[in-house]
Parts: C-alpha cells; sequence; structure tokens
C-alpha cells in the first residue's frame, strides 16, 4: 500500500478515463469502499484534477526510475559487448545470466557407476 503523499507516475488507464498517462501524480487519499474498484485518490498537477485509480495504474516513481535505470544499463553492456565483440558477455546478458546455471545442470546429468547409483538411492531411501 502506497503512502500519503508518495510521488506516481501513471502507467496505465484500466478503465479509460482519460488519465494522463506517463505523467506524475501524488496520493492524496484511499478508497476504503469495499464495493469500489478504485483503491487510491490521486493529484495530477499538470491536469489540475484528481483521479480514483485502481493499485494496477499507478507505479512508485522510485520504481520506475530504477526499472529505466536497469534497462539503460543492460543497452549499454550490450553496446560496449557489441563494440568489442566479447561474444561471451554478450550471450550472458542476453540469456540473462542463465549461463551460470547450465554447468550445474551438466555436472547432475554425468553418468553414474552402478555402485554410485545404488549408494545415491540407498541414501535417499534412508532418508
Amino acid at each position: 500500500m502506497l503512502k500519503l503523499g508518495e510521488r506516481i507516475i501513471i502507467v496505465d488507464d484500466r478503465f479509460e478515463q482519460k488519465l494522463p498517462l506517463g505523467e506524475y501524480g501524488y496520493v492524496i487519499a484511499y478508497d476504503r469502499n469495499n464495493d469500489s474498484a478504485f483503491d487510491y485518490v490521486i493529484r495530477v498537477p499538470k491536469a489540475n484534477r484528481q483521479f480514483y485509480v485502481p493499485g494496477g495504474d499507478i507505479e512508485l516513481e522510485e520504481t520506475m526510475l530504477e526499472l529505466e535505470a536497469a534497462r539503460i544499463e543492460k543497452e549499454a553492456l550490450i553496446d560496449f559487448a557489441l563494440a568489442t565483440r566479447n561474444e561471451e558477455l554478450f550471450k550472458r546478458i542476453m540469456n540473462g545470466d542463465q549461463a551460470e546455471d547450465e554447468p550445474a545442470e551438466e555436472t547432475s546429468k554425468e553418468v553414474l557407476s552402478r555402485e554410485e547409483f545404488i549408494r545415491q538411492v540407498n541414501l535417499k531411501a534412508w532418508i
């Protein structure tokens, strides 16, 4: 739940209220009516109006800035990897660091000797 007075950014207009998407506003009240689909009352200074909005239509400004910074950082790393022809870095960025998880899976797929397999089965059965 957002605090009163927090700065938010409008990211969606689910109920088609002609909300100014991408504009900032402030949480000025909670809508405590259980029968209402709206969660907050926000004030948008640029529109000089208040709007009733559901929680999914707004996002904290800090969160949006962090997401934008992460996107810009990823783009910069991709540009750097392409400029330096660093294929390993490029693959790691594009795969979302899944390359680090692959070696762990490869070791578990190794062929076990018959005795080792029986020992592991017995160990798991004992637990």
